[in-house]
């Protein structure tokens, strides 16, 4: 994931190269149309998706296969936590966090191969997520409550003088969810990916390329677990999202 170019006698590190969206054919302009490296890594964690869930499942197995349990853990472990925190009403609810999870997922340790492209690491890409979560449970919030939707605003158990000032509050700090949600999946990858360079550029020098060899080790096997952090972070968000439309009363 490193590259470094030398220019007069030094390392001239570029950490963010790696999230330069590129159209695939030619060297045009990207439309919205253009095929491009982040396009098709989803496409490849959509077929790995497939694979694990369709193709590796679809025996059935009583004794399963590794690919069925692995789709079998997943499910199992997707569908308590939406049971545990939204309760038995948010299960209905329950495909569309379990689709936000695994795409999720293997984004995020597709993106951990050499020469591969983090989807998830583009803030575009992570707004469309968390902006659709917000958009999704406000609706569903005034669909299912109405007016006492509002509620979720209004801290009925504060004193009378101070509910005012916290309904305020709570205005701001809900509008910012969709921003947090999505800021914080795209930072945390970016961020690993880019310490990853930076160390696989100092690689390149003798005196010190056995620490930055151990550094790289070190940062790959913590983002080999903020890969999944992450995942479950923004599944478990979306899930509280989701407990306070179905029950906005303070």
């Amino acid at each position: 994931m490193a590259t470094e170019d030398k220019a007069e006698g030094g390392l001239v590190f570029h950490p963010l190269d790696q999230f330069i969206v590129k159209p695939l054919f030619g060297d045009g302009p990207v439309a919205w149309y253009t095929v491009t490296n982040v396009t098709l890594w989803m496409f490849i964690g959509l077929v790995c998706i497939i694979g694990v869930f369709a193709l590796g499942s679809k025996g059935r197995a009583i004794i399963p296969s590794r690919m069925q349990s692995i789709g079998e853990l997943i499910y199992g472990f997707i569908y308590k936590m939406v049971e545990d925190v939204t309760g038995k009403d948010g299960v209905k609810y329950f495909p569309y966090i379990m689709t936000l999870f695994v795409f999720i997922l293997f984004a995020n340790y597709l993106a951990l191969l050499p020469m591969s492209y983090s989807p998830t690491s583009m803030i575009a890409v992570t707004a469309i997520l968390g902006f659709g979560v917000f958009i999704a449970v406000t609706i569903l919030g005034f669909v299912k409550n109405g007016a006492a939707f509002l509620g979720l605003f209004w801290m009925s158990d504060a004193p009378a003088v101070l509910r005012p000032i916290i309904a305020v509050i709570e205005v701001i700090s809900y509008f910012v969810r969709p921003v947090s949600h999505s800021i914080r999946l795209a930072g945390n990858i970016m961020a690993g990916h880019a310490v990853i360079k930076v160390f696989a550029g100092f690689a390149a020098l003798t005196l010190v390329s056995p620490v930055a060899i151990l550094g790289i080790t070190a940062i790959y096997g913590l983002e080999v677990l903020v890969a999944g952090i992450q995942a479950y972070v923004f599944t478990i968000l979306t899930c509280v999202y989701l407990k306070d439309a179905l029950h906005p009363a303070h």
